[in-house]
Protein backbone atom coordinates (compact mmCIF):
# COMPACT_ATOMS: atom_id res chain seq x y z
CA UNK A 1 0.00 0.00 0.00
CA UNK A 2 1.39 3.61 -1.15
CA UNK A 3 2.03 5.93 2.04
CA UNK A 4 -0.11 8.72 2.35
CA UNK A 5 1.10 11.56 0.91
CA UNK A 6 2.24 15.04 3.21
CA UNK A 7 -0.69 17.75 3.89
CA UNK A 8 0.81 20.39 2.62
CA UNK A 9 -0.01 23.92 4.54
CA UNK A 10 1.32 27.08 5.02
CA UNK A 11 2.65 28.07 8.61
CA UNK A 12 2.24 31.69 9.54
CA UNK A 13 5.03 32.34 12.21
CA UNK A 14 5.17 36.08 12.46
CA UNK A 15 6.20 36.80 16.31
CA UNK A 16 5.90 32.79 17.32
CA UNK A 17 8.73 31.25 18.56
CA UNK A 18 10.47 28.83 16.32
CA UNK A 19 13.77 26.71 17.47
CA UNK A 20 16.23 25.67 15.52
CA UNK A 21 19.06 23.12 17.05
CA UNK A 22 22.19 23.02 14.84
CA UNK A 23 23.94 26.39 13.63
CA UNK A 24 25.56 24.30 10.50
CA UNK A 25 24.88 24.58 6.16
CA UNK A 26 21.24 23.04 6.94
CA UNK A 27 20.52 26.47 9.41
CA UNK A 28 22.05 28.73 7.20
CA UNK A 29 20.31 27.64 4.01
CA UNK A 30 16.47 27.82 6.33
CA UNK A 31 17.08 30.80 8.60
CA UNK A 32 16.67 33.36 6.41
CA UNK A 33 13.23 32.16 5.06
CA UNK A 34 12.55 32.14 8.87
CA UNK A 35 13.12 35.37 9.32
CA UNK A 36 11.75 36.53 6.50
CA UNK A 37 8.85 35.29 7.40
CA UNK A 38 8.54 36.96 10.77
CA UNK A 39 9.34 34.15 13.41
CA UNK A 40 11.04 34.74 16.64
CA UNK A 41 14.02 32.31 16.06
CA UNK A 42 15.74 30.57 18.80
CA UNK A 43 19.28 29.17 17.66
CA UNK A 44 20.43 26.24 19.72
CA UNK A 45 23.80 25.36 19.10
CA UNK A 46 27.66 25.55 20.47
CA UNK A 47 29.29 26.56 17.34
CA UNK A 48 27.64 28.06 13.84
CA UNK A 49 29.11 29.31 10.68
CA UNK A 50 30.00 32.88 10.21
CA UNK A 51 26.72 33.50 8.09
CA UNK A 52 24.88 32.41 10.83
CA UNK A 53 26.95 33.99 13.40
CA UNK A 54 26.14 37.22 11.71
CA UNK A 55 22.33 36.95 11.60
CA UNK A 56 23.00 36.70 16.14
CA UNK A 57 25.09 40.04 16.27
CA UNK A 58 23.06 41.65 13.92
CA UNK A 59 19.49 40.85 16.31
CA UNK A 60 17.95 38.85 13.39
CA UNK A 61 17.77 35.74 15.81
CA UNK A 62 18.91 34.34 19.07
CA UNK A 63 21.46 32.71 19.61
CA UNK A 64 22.33 30.46 22.95
CA UNK A 65 25.56 28.83 22.12
CA UNK A 66 25.04 25.09 23.87
CA UNK A 67 23.79 21.77 22.74
CA UNK A 68 20.02 20.60 22.99
CA UNK A 69 18.68 19.90 26.28
CA UNK A 70 15.10 18.71 26.94
CA UNK A 71 12.69 21.28 27.51
CA UNK A 72 14.23 23.47 24.86
CA UNK A 73 10.81 22.87 22.53
CA UNK A 74 8.51 24.37 25.31
CA UNK A 75 6.22 26.71 23.38
CA UNK A 76 7.92 26.14 20.37
CA UNK A 77 5.49 26.21 17.38
CA UNK A 78 8.22 24.80 14.71
CA UNK A 79 11.31 23.32 15.08
CA UNK A 80 14.23 22.76 12.69
CA UNK A 81 16.24 19.76 13.87
CA UNK A 82 19.82 19.87 12.18
CA UNK A 83 22.83 18.78 14.15
CA UNK A 84 24.98 15.38 13.30
CA UNK A 85 24.52 14.15 16.83
CA UNK A 86 21.92 11.45 16.19
CA UNK A 87 21.12 11.17 19.47
CA UNK A 88 20.00 14.63 20.34
CA UNK A 89 18.25 14.53 17.02
CA UNK A 90 16.00 11.99 17.91
CA UNK A 91 15.58 13.31 21.82
CA UNK A 92 14.55 16.26 20.45
CA UNK A 93 12.33 14.83 18.01
CA UNK A 94 11.06 13.03 20.87
CA UNK A 95 9.97 15.79 23.10
CA UNK A 96 8.72 17.56 19.25
CA UNK A 97 6.31 14.81 19.22
CA UNK A 98 5.45 14.77 23.26
CA UNK A 99 4.86 18.90 22.59
CA UNK A 100 2.65 18.46 19.31
CA UNK A 101 5.49 21.04 17.56
CA UNK A 102 5.79 20.31 14.06
CA UNK A 103 9.76 19.02 13.15
CA UNK A 104 12.09 19.16 10.82
CA UNK A 105 14.60 17.19 11.09
CA UNK A 106 17.96 17.74 8.31
CA UNK A 107 19.02 13.80 9.07
CA UNK A 108 16.02 11.95 8.85
CA UNK A 109 12.75 12.36 6.64
CA UNK A 110 11.53 9.59 7.85
CA UNK A 111 11.54 10.79 11.35
CA UNK A 112 10.43 13.92 10.91
CA UNK A 113 6.54 15.44 11.27
CA UNK A 114 7.48 17.72 8.68
CA UNK A 115 9.03 18.40 5.52
CA UNK A 116 10.73 21.23 4.52
CA UNK A 117 9.35 21.95 0.42
CA UNK A 118 11.70 23.28 -2.30
CA UNK A 119 10.35 27.54 -2.33
CA UNK A 120 10.11 30.13 -4.61
CA UNK A 121 8.66 33.48 -4.61
CA UNK A 122 7.28 35.57 -7.33
CA UNK A 123 5.43 38.85 -7.14
CA UNK A 124 3.52 38.04 -4.18
CA UNK A 125 2.83 34.14 -4.95
CA UNK A 126 4.95 31.36 -3.02
CA UNK A 127 5.10 28.52 -4.79
CA UNK A 128 6.20 25.40 -2.56
CA UNK A 129 6.92 22.06 -4.49
CA UNK A 130 7.47 18.24 -2.25
CA UNK A 131 8.19 15.01 -3.98
CA UNK A 132 8.58 13.15 -0.57
CA UNK A 133 12.12 12.00 -0.32
CA UNK A 134 13.25 13.55 -3.69
CA UNK A 135 14.58 17.13 -3.04
CA UNK A 136 16.53 17.48 -6.32
CA UNK A 137 13.18 16.54 -8.32
CA UNK A 138 11.32 19.14 -5.67
CA UNK A 139 13.52 21.76 -6.57
CA UNK A 140 13.85 21.16 -10.22
CA UNK A 141 9.91 21.20 -10.21
CA UNK A 142 9.67 24.56 -8.18
CA UNK A 143 12.55 26.45 -10.54
CA UNK A 144 10.35 25.94 -13.68
CA UNK A 145 7.33 27.34 -12.12
CA UNK A 146 8.93 30.14 -10.84
CA UNK A 147 10.77 30.93 -13.87
CA UNK A 148 7.33 30.97 -15.74
CA UNK A 149 6.13 33.13 -13.08
CA UNK A 150 8.62 35.92 -13.81
CA UNK A 151 8.89 35.81 -17.09
CA UNK A 152 4.97 35.74 -17.92
CA UNK A 153 5.11 32.39 -19.67
CA UNK A 154 2.94 31.02 -16.82
CA UNK A 155 -0.46 32.64 -16.81
CA UNK A 156 -1.08 33.43 -13.05
CA UNK A 157 -4.32 35.67 -13.21
CA UNK A 158 -5.00 37.48 -9.99
CA UNK A 159 -8.93 37.25 -9.01
CA UNK A 160 -8.96 39.55 -5.66
CA UNK A 161 -7.39 42.92 -7.13
CA UNK A 162 -6.69 43.54 -11.25
CA UNK A 163 -4.41 41.36 -12.74
CA UNK A 164 -2.06 44.51 -14.15
CA UNK A 165 -2.17 48.09 -13.05
CA UNK A 166 -2.24 51.02 -15.97
CA UNK A 167 0.70 52.91 -15.38
CA UNK A 168 4.55 52.89 -16.80
CA UNK A 169 7.66 50.69 -16.01
CA UNK A 170 10.62 52.13 -17.05
CA UNK A 171 12.88 49.19 -17.74
CA UNK A 172 16.45 48.79 -18.11
CA UNK A 173 17.44 45.92 -20.84
CA UNK A 174 20.94 45.74 -19.83
CA UNK A 175 23.52 46.07 -22.60
CA UNK A 176 22.21 44.15 -25.86
CA UNK A 177 21.96 40.29 -24.81
CA UNK A 178 18.19 39.83 -24.44
CA UNK A 179 19.56 37.36 -21.50
CA UNK A 180 20.80 39.74 -19.60
CA UNK A 181 17.11 41.93 -18.79
CA UNK A 182 16.58 41.68 -15.10
CA UNK A 183 13.43 38.79 -14.30
CA UNK A 184 11.41 41.75 -12.96
CA UNK A 185 12.10 43.49 -16.03
CA UNK A 186 11.48 40.51 -18.52
CA UNK A 187 8.09 39.67 -16.44
CA UNK A 188 6.84 43.26 -16.95
CA UNK A 189 7.17 43.51 -20.32
CA UNK A 190 5.39 40.22 -20.61
CA UNK A 191 2.55 41.43 -18.81
CA UNK A 192 2.17 45.14 -20.86
CA UNK A 193 -0.34 46.36 -23.15
CA UNK A 194 2.04 49.05 -24.70
CA UNK A 195 5.95 48.96 -24.89
CA UNK A 196 8.17 51.98 -26.57
CA UNK A 197 11.15 50.82 -27.07
CA UNK A 198 14.76 52.61 -27.82
CA UNK A 199 17.03 51.55 -30.24
CA UNK A 200 19.58 50.12 -28.03
CA UNK A 201 17.55 47.89 -25.62
CA UNK A 202 17.35 43.67 -26.16
CA UNK A 203 15.55 43.88 -29.42
CA UNK A 204 14.60 40.38 -29.40
CA UNK A 205 12.92 40.22 -26.63
CA UNK A 206 10.32 42.23 -28.85
CA UNK A 207 9.27 39.01 -31.47
CA UNK A 208 7.99 37.28 -27.96
CA UNK A 209 5.58 39.55 -27.29
CA UNK A 210 1.61 38.39 -28.08
CA UNK A 211 0.22 39.79 -31.12
CA UNK A 212 -2.10 42.50 -29.26
CA UNK A 213 1.10 43.97 -27.20
CA UNK A 214 1.36 47.71 -29.50
CA UNK A 215 5.32 47.95 -29.92
CA UNK A 216 6.56 51.64 -30.11
CA UNK A 217 9.61 52.27 -32.20
CA UNK A 218 10.54 55.15 -29.86
CA UNK A 219 12.71 57.05 -32.51
CA UNK A 220 10.20 56.78 -34.49
CA UNK A 221 7.62 58.88 -32.79
CA UNK A 222 6.34 62.01 -34.70
CA UNK A 223 7.99 65.00 -32.93
CA UNK A 224 5.79 67.54 -34.93
CA UNK A 225 6.39 70.94 -32.41
CA UNK A 226 7.79 68.80 -29.60
CA UNK A 227 11.08 68.29 -28.63
CA UNK A 228 11.99 64.17 -29.07
CA UNK A 229 12.34 63.59 -25.37
CA UNK A 230 9.21 65.50 -25.13
CA UNK A 231 7.23 63.24 -27.54
CA UNK A 232 8.27 60.41 -25.69
CA UNK A 233 6.77 61.60 -22.51
CA UNK A 234 3.62 63.10 -24.04
CA UNK A 235 3.64 59.02 -25.50
CA UNK A 236 4.06 57.19 -22.23
CA UNK A 237 1.49 59.77 -20.60
CA UNK A 238 -0.96 59.01 -23.61
CA UNK A 239 -1.31 55.62 -23.47
CA UNK A 240 -1.51 54.92 -19.44
CA UNK A 241 -4.22 57.75 -19.30
CA UNK A 242 -6.06 55.08 -21.46
CA UNK A 243 -5.70 52.57 -19.12
CA UNK A 244 -3.20 50.86 -20.14
CA UNK A 245 -0.02 49.37 -18.54
CA UNK A 246 3.14 50.85 -20.05
CA UNK A 247 6.80 49.49 -20.53
CA UNK A 248 9.36 52.10 -21.47
CA UNK A 249 11.92 49.51 -22.54
CA UNK A 250 15.42 51.56 -22.66
CA UNK A 251 19.20 49.71 -23.46
CA UNK A 252 21.24 49.53 -20.15
CA UNK A 253 20.05 50.86 -16.99
CA UNK A 254 16.88 54.23 -17.25
CA UNK A 255 19.10 56.12 -15.14
CA UNK A 256 22.68 56.04 -16.38
CA UNK A 257 22.38 58.43 -19.40
CA UNK A 258 19.35 57.09 -20.30
CA UNK A 259 17.09 60.10 -19.36
CA UNK A 260 14.90 58.01 -17.28
CA UNK A 261 14.53 60.78 -14.38
CA UNK A 262 12.97 62.99 -17.21
CA UNK A 263 10.65 60.34 -17.96
CA UNK A 264 9.98 59.87 -14.68
CA UNK A 265 9.19 63.71 -13.31
CA UNK A 266 7.27 64.20 -16.43
CA UNK A 267 4.72 61.02 -15.36
CA UNK A 268 4.94 62.41 -11.56
CA UNK A 269 3.89 65.54 -12.88
CA UNK A 270 1.08 63.92 -14.78
CA UNK A 271 0.04 61.78 -12.00
CA UNK A 272 0.89 58.69 -13.63
CA UNK A 273 2.00 55.53 -11.34
CA UNK A 274 5.61 54.98 -12.53
CA UNK A 275 8.06 51.69 -11.47
CA UNK A 276 11.97 52.18 -12.11
CA UNK A 277 13.37 48.50 -12.94
CA UNK A 278 17.26 49.18 -12.76
CA UNK A 279 19.35 47.81 -15.58
CA UNK A 280 22.98 45.77 -16.04
CA UNK A 281 24.63 49.52 -17.52
CA UNK A 282 26.72 48.99 -20.40
CA UNK A 283 29.63 50.65 -18.43
CA UNK A 284 30.56 47.69 -16.89
CA UNK A 285 28.75 44.42 -18.32
CA UNK A 286 29.91 45.40 -22.08
CA UNK A 287 33.94 45.56 -20.71
CA UNK A 288 32.55 42.50 -18.76
CA UNK A 289 31.93 41.14 -22.00
CA UNK A 290 35.01 42.09 -23.99
CA UNK A 291 37.00 40.32 -21.19
CA UNK A 292 38.04 43.98 -19.31
CA UNK A 293 37.72 44.15 -15.47
CA UNK A 294 37.12 47.93 -14.60
CA UNK A 295 38.54 47.64 -11.48
CA UNK A 296 41.45 44.78 -10.64
CA UNK A 297 43.70 44.40 -7.63
CA UNK A 298 46.62 46.37 -8.16
CA UNK A 299 45.75 47.90 -10.87
CA UNK A 300 42.72 49.98 -10.63
CA UNK A 301 41.15 50.94 -7.20
CA UNK A 302 37.98 53.05 -8.77
CA UNK A 303 36.19 53.60 -12.17
CA UNK A 304 34.64 56.55 -13.85
CA UNK A 305 31.96 57.01 -16.16
CA UNK A 306 31.61 59.83 -18.75
CA UNK A 307 29.28 60.73 -21.17
CA UNK A 308 31.55 61.45 -24.45
CA UNK A 309 28.30 62.62 -26.26
CA UNK A 310 29.51 66.19 -26.11
CA UNK A 311 33.16 67.23 -27.21
CA UNK A 312 35.35 68.41 -24.69
CA UNK A 313 35.86 72.35 -26.17
CA UNK A 314 32.36 72.56 -26.06
CA UNK A 315 30.72 75.05 -23.65
CA UNK A 316 27.72 72.83 -23.05
CA UNK A 317 30.33 70.40 -21.35
CA UNK A 318 30.02 69.32 -18.16
CA UNK A 319 32.81 67.03 -17.58
CA UNK A 320 36.11 68.05 -16.00
CA UNK A 321 38.52 66.63 -18.15
CA UNK A 322 41.51 67.84 -16.30
CA UNK A 323 40.78 66.10 -13.23
CA UNK A 324 40.03 62.60 -15.27
CA UNK A 325 43.55 62.96 -17.08
CA UNK A 326 44.71 62.81 -13.01
CA UNK A 327 43.27 59.76 -12.16
CA UNK A 328 45.21 56.46 -12.04
CA UNK A 329 41.93 53.93 -12.22
CA UNK A 330 39.87 53.25 -15.31
CA UNK A 331 37.86 55.82 -17.26
CA UNK A 332 34.91 54.48 -19.28
CA UNK A 333 33.48 56.41 -22.06
CA UNK A 334 29.68 56.17 -23.29
CA UNK A 335 28.36 57.29 -26.38
CA UNK A 336 31.47 59.10 -27.34
CA UNK A 337 32.81 57.06 -30.29
CA UNK A 338 32.88 60.09 -32.74
CA UNK A 339 34.22 62.29 -30.16
CA UNK A 340 37.35 60.14 -29.09
CA UNK A 341 39.66 61.79 -31.22
CA UNK A 342 38.88 65.21 -29.19
CA UNK A 343 38.57 63.03 -25.88
CA UNK A 344 41.99 61.89 -26.26
CA UNK A 345 43.70 64.62 -27.66
CA UNK A 346 42.23 66.72 -23.96
CA UNK A 347 43.41 63.80 -21.50
CA UNK A 348 46.59 64.02 -23.26
CA UNK A 349 46.68 68.18 -22.81
CA UNK A 350 45.76 67.31 -19.78
CA UNK A 351 48.61 65.29 -18.70
CA UNK A 352 47.51 61.63 -19.31
CA UNK A 353 50.13 59.18 -20.99
CA UNK A 354 49.83 59.10 -24.44
CA UNK A 355 50.63 55.35 -24.26
CA UNK A 356 47.70 54.32 -21.96
CA UNK A 357 45.85 51.55 -23.17
CA UNK A 358 41.96 51.96 -25.01
CA UNK A 359 39.99 49.32 -25.99
CA UNK A 360 36.84 50.53 -28.51
CA UNK A 361 33.98 47.39 -27.84
CA UNK A 362 31.25 47.64 -30.38
CA UNK A 363 27.75 46.17 -29.82
CA UNK A 364 28.78 44.56 -26.72
CA UNK A 365 27.09 41.41 -25.39
CA UNK A 366 25.77 40.87 -28.94
CA UNK A 367 26.25 37.93 -31.74
CA UNK A 368 28.12 41.10 -33.79
CA UNK A 369 30.35 42.05 -30.48
CA UNK A 370 33.89 43.37 -31.29
CA UNK A 371 37.22 44.97 -29.48
CA UNK A 372 39.56 47.10 -31.08
CA UNK A 373 42.64 47.70 -28.98
CA UNK A 374 44.67 51.39 -29.26
CA UNK A 375 46.61 54.02 -27.04
CA UNK A 376 45.37 57.26 -26.19
CA UNK A 377 47.70 58.31 -28.88
CA UNK A 378 46.01 56.11 -31.58
CA UNK A 379 42.86 55.71 -30.67
CA UNK A 380 41.64 58.09 -33.12
CA UNK A 381 42.90 57.29 -35.70
CA UNK A 382 42.23 53.50 -35.15
CA UNK A 383 38.38 53.74 -34.70
CA UNK A 384 38.04 56.06 -37.74
CA UNK A 385 40.34 52.98 -39.86
CA UNK A 386 38.56 50.34 -38.37
CA UNK A 387 35.52 52.06 -39.28
CA UNK A 388 33.76 51.77 -35.50
CA UNK A 389 30.17 52.61 -35.23
CA UNK A 390 27.93 52.99 -32.37
CA UNK A 391 27.06 51.86 -29.89
CA UNK A 392 30.27 51.47 -28.32
CA UNK A 393 31.79 51.11 -24.96
CA UNK A 394 35.01 53.25 -24.63
CA UNK A 395 37.52 51.88 -21.46
CA UNK A 396 40.67 54.00 -21.05
CA UNK A 397 43.39 52.29 -18.46
CA UNK A 398 45.92 50.18 -17.57
CA UNK A 399 42.75 47.10 -16.85
CA UNK A 400 42.72 46.98 -20.64
CA UNK A 401 46.03 44.48 -20.35
CA UNK A 402 44.67 42.45 -18.19
CA UNK A 403 43.88 38.91 -18.98
CA UNK A 404 42.98 35.31 -17.90
CA UNK A 405 46.02 33.12 -17.86
CA UNK A 406 45.25 30.13 -20.72
CA UNK A 407 44.29 26.92 -18.63
CA UNK A 408 46.83 24.55 -18.19
CA UNK A 409 47.04 20.66 -16.52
Amino acid sequence: MAAHPAYPVGLRLTGRRVVVIGGGQVAQRRLPALVAAGADVVLISPSATPSVDVMAETGEIRWERRRYQDGDLKDAWYALIATRDREANDRASAEAERERVWCVRSDDADAATAWTPATGRSEGVTVAVLTGNDPRRSAAVRDAIVEGLREGTLASPAHRRPAKSPGVALVGGGPGDPDLITVRGRRLLAEADVVIADRLGPRDLLDELPPHVEVIDAAKIPYGRFMAQEAINNALIEHARAGKSVVRLKGGDPYVFGRGMEEAQALAEAGIPCTVVPGISSSISVPSAAGIPVTHRGVAHEFTVVSGHVAPEDPRSLVDWASLAKLTGTLVILMGVDKIGAIAAALIGHGKDPGTPVAVVQEGTTATQRRVDATLATVGETVRAQEVRPPAVIVIGDVVGVTVPPITG
